[in-house]
């Protein structure tokens, strides 16, 4: 039992675990907003739209079987609620809300990962305790974030080792095909009767 919980505790503080959670909880957020913008600014405009060439959209409903009533008027008008038919206007709300969402959880996401690469990008340039120290002795202001960020950039410049890129597979390969070659052709060369 024990060993479950600690493996249910690892899997739930998993990082993309943790980011799946708040995304949920965001779109659970951002679904009424959406909802409220599609059925209360967005909907009105398009039954206004559809309006000017006949019914608006929310009585766009294709009729498999219809059921009358007579309503407090005296008129037989269809039963929505016993009749059988297909609601396209709920089906485009639907749709409508769907891109909406989207479209704002991309922009969110957009500018949160925007601000998080401006921050790793100013934490990168930001000296570390050794760099602080060498800065110090070179004299360089700490105080001026410009002239810090500028000489830990010269510094790590300087202070760059120049590794030699370490050799592919098939570069290593290659090198192998060669020497095997040569080793058979000295074998070749061994084994063969000296002229005299």
């Amino acid at each position: 039992m024990k060993k479950f919980f600690q493996d249910f505790k690892k899997f739930i503080s998993r990082g993309n675990i943790v980011d799946m959670a708040i995304g949920v909880i965001i779109a659970t957020a951002f679904t009424a907003i959406v909802t409220a913008l599609t059925n209360k600014i967005i909907m009105p405009v398009i039954n206004y739209l559809l309006s000017l060439g006949g019914a608006g959209l929310e009585s766009a409903y294709t009729f498999l079987s219809k059921q009358y009533t007579v309503d407090g008027a005296g008129n037989t008008v269809v039963d929505l609620t016993k009749s059988i038919y297909i609601d396209w206007g709920a089906f485009i709300t639907a749709i409508l809300n769907f891109f909406l969402i989207a479209l704002v959880l991309f922009i969110i996401l957009k500018v949160m990962m925007s601000a998080q690469g401006f921050v790793k990008n100013r934490v990168s340039q930001m000296p570390t305790k050794e760099e602080k120290a060498q800065l110090k002795a070179n004299g360089v202001n700490m105080k001026n974030h410009a002239e810090v960020v500028k000489a830990t950039a010269e510094l790590r410049e300087k202070n760059k080792v120049v590794v030699e890129p370490k050799p592919t597979t098939d570069e290593l390969l290659a090198e192998i095909l060669v020497e095997i070659k040569k080793q058979n052709k000295d074998e070749k060369l061994a084994k063969e009767p000296k002229a005299e």
